[in-house]
């Protein structure tokens, strides 16, 4: 997924700000330290250079449902909503319940 992809401190803000999610809880999506989402955040404009901190962060966007949209020739970057703004809420209400861990393939 993060092949060539371009993500810049602005976006990830931006990710977080539209899903409503915590750095804390952004981080911890995206396996790095709160420590190292401020500084690629903390870069604005900057696009993140690791191959493997855009894929942490691809993978916390995923989790918590926001696509990238990439720029184009008439468009900037940004990002948006798999899912409804409730739709989110209660995906993460149910992942926090806890109970059988089992796997989400349905036969």
């Amino acid at each position: 997924m993060s092949a060539g992809i371009q993500i810049s401190g602005r976006v990830i803000t931006a990710a977080r700000g539209l899903a409503g999610i915590s750095e804390k809880h952004f981080a911890d999506a995206a396996g790095i330290s709160v420590e190292a989402l401020r500084v690629m955040e903390g870069g604005g404009s900057a696009f993140v250079r690791s191959e493997q901190d855009v894929a942490a962060i691809c993978r916390a966007m995923d989790h918590f449902g926001v696509m990238l949209v990439e720029e184009s020739d008439v468009l900037g970057a940004g990002v948006r909503l798999k899912f409804t703004r409730q739709d989110a809420r209660q995906i993460t209400r149910m992942e926090g319940e806890g109970g059988i861990v089992g796997s989400d393939d349905a036969p």
